[in-house]
């Protein structure tokens, strides 16, 4: 089954979905490029790593769980607690390192092994504070410091954007397409949840033939290849929330599917 959304599907968001699909989208469009980009260029699947402990992890996770992990931690009654010596245990919990692992994608020149772009889907870890974002933002910044063209796609409508100049911009959702040859300037595609993915071509370099790349299409075949219509209960809310605007959006594209 087909995708009931136009655009993109708000509950593909869901903390526990979107890093599958995360990486299952970023080997969707290496598939798609790599023929298209022989003989000159190669695409090749890239992982950043960093550890993370529960805390920051709780962010942008169901309430559910953030309730459970806070009953098991609930420090709101004193900031000390002085326990009378015994000799029977206590339980208590420690803090456990994560180590997250975030595909991204890069196009390299065959022979020179130059890198000419990368393309990165954002996850919901660079949109918060913490680790994740500072380490992506100091790639980020080590990218637009070179000639090397930046691909960076956000499908996520929680957490904050990527910083641009014109930052009074708003929407769900953006595309950066940014070309070294061209800085400061990028081409930015801002689309709302209401809308088809636009499509945008990839920058190599100058002169030669840009593939376009459907987003959209390319997600819908992600999602129908992998049955995420097994997965997502359209009965129930999207997480994150949405406006009861978008609520009402939603509702009525579900019902017109039959899905509600």
């Amino acid at each position: 089954m087909s995708s009931p959304f136009p655009g993109m599907n708000p509950y593909l968001e869901h903390p526990e979905l979107f890093p599958g699909l995360h990486h299952l989208l970023i080997s969707e469009i290496a598939r798609f490029l790599s023929p298209q980009l022989r003989p000159k260029y190669r695409v090749a699947v890239e992982v950043r790593t960093y550890d993370m402990d529960e805390n920051s992890l709780q962010v942008g996770i169901p309430d559910v769980t953030i309730r459970s992990r806070q009953t098991a931690n609930d420090s709101t009654t004193t900031n000390v607690a002085v326990a009378e010596p015994t000799t029977e245990p206590v339980r208590v919990r420690v803090p456990i390192p994560w180590t997250i692992k975030e595909g991204y994608l890069e196009v390299r020149e065959v022979g020179t092994e130059a890198l000419i772009t990368t393309i990165e889907i954002l996850s919901p870890s660079n949109k918060r504070a913490g680790k994740g974002r500072q380490k992506y933002l100091k790639k980020r910044e080590q990218v637009l410091e070179t000639r090397t063209n930046l691909v960076e796609i956000d499908l996520l409508r929680k957490g904050e954007p990527m910083p641009i100049v014109d930052n009074n911009i708003q929407s769900h959702y953006r595309i950066l397409v940014y070309r070294g040859e061209t800085r400061p300037f990028a081409d930015l595609y801002a689309f709302n949840l209401q809308n088809v993915i636009p499509s945008f071509p990839l920058p190599l370099r100058s002169g030669d033939s840009e593939p376009i790349i459907n987003l959209q299409e390319l997600l819908n075949q992600v999602y129908e290849i992998y049955d995420y219509d097994l997965v997502v209960d359209y009965s129930q809310e999207a997480v994150p929330a949405l406006s009861e605007e978008n609520k009402v959006w939603v509702d009525g594209v579900l019902k017109e599917k039959g899905l509600r």
